[in-house]
């Protein structure tokens, strides 16, 4: 599906990307991590066609730079900073849909299912909207086409826990017939979405291993917490969570995301001296998101 062979890249001298060699086959989701300056920005650049490199890089046998109007039309990308666009909402969706011969409809239908109603902001700039906007379309606008590869750079960094939800259900629709790439300088916050970590270092790849898939990206746990008082600080940060108090700041009860449960429990662990009792369960996402 994709192929690096032999990639390198050089910036003034300094060697970036050095002979890196990988292959993703069509349905397996890689965790790209690594510290700043590891090279991943890069390769991900390489990829989709914006730089000159030495070695070959190719998805299907063609290659991003050499033919990009038509490697393009089938790859979505959700970069980390949104671009300063100031194209207006509806002109932005209107050119993304042209380039990949997709529908304006389906973008809007994802960003609808994000919790995003572009309708009353299709006059509005791209970089008038807040972070969380912006965000959500970008998503919308990656995922409301047949892209068989997927690139996303800290996807959901700026999504609440219910969109956030959504945002791994839309994933898991498409784990069959779709390659993702997850950049990331932390394991922990990708892990639970990928089967396939590979990290960087130097411009070289120091790590390639399987990673066990324990949940399905859909899962959703019902989550129940009872502390030994109230205290405010824990109840910002589940109010956060969308968690709602049942009993005088000391009995919390919310949903967290399957590949969520991480990231969950490392914010908590915060608080562990506050913690009476913590229960998961796993629950059916299609009844309690009704």
């Amino acid at each position: 599906m994709i192929r690096f062979e032999n990639v390198g890249k050089d910036f003034r001298k300094v060697r970036v990307l050095d002979g890196v060699e990988l292959d993703i086959a069509l349905g397996e989701r890689i965790a790209l991590i690594g510290s700043n300056g590891a090279g991943k920005t890069t390769l991900i650049r390489c990829l989709l066609g914006e730089y000159t490199h030495q070695g070959t890089v190719t998805i299907d046998g063609q290659q991003p730079r050499a033919e990009r109007t038509q490697v393009l039309g089938r790859v979505g990308f959700v970069p980390q900073l949104p671009p300063p666009l100031k194209m207006p909402v509806g002109q932005l969706v209107s050119f993304a849909a042209a380039v990949c011969r997709s529908d304006s409809k389906r973008i809007f239908a994802v960003a609808r299912r994000l919790g995003l109603d572009v309708a009353p902001i299709l006059t509005r700039p791209f970089n008038r909207l807040s972070g969380g906007m912006k965000q959500k379309l970008l998503i919308a606008i990656a995922l409301g086409r047949d892209a068989q590869v997927l690139v996303m750079d800290e996807p959901a960094a700026n999504l609440d826990p219910e969109a956030r939800h959504i945002f791994f259900s839309l994933l898991a629709e498409r784990l069959e017939n779709t390659t993702m790439i997850i950049s990331s300088h932390r394991l922990d916050e990708v892990a639970p979405l990928v089967n396939r970590v590979v990290e960087m270092d130097t411009g070289r790849i120091v790590l390639d291993d399987r990673v066990a898939e324990d949940s399905k990206l859909s899962a959703l746990f019902q989550v129940h917490l009872t502390l030994a008082r109230a205290d405010a600080a824990i109840a910002k940060t589940l109010g956060a969570w969308q968690f709602a108090d049942r009993g005088a700041g000391v009995e919390w009860h919310g949903t967290v995301s399957g590949p969520d449960r991480l990231r969950f429990m490392g914010t908590v662990s915060r608080y562990v001296g506050l913690l009476s009792r913590i229960e998961m369960k796993e629950v059916d996402a299609a009844v309690v998101l009704q």
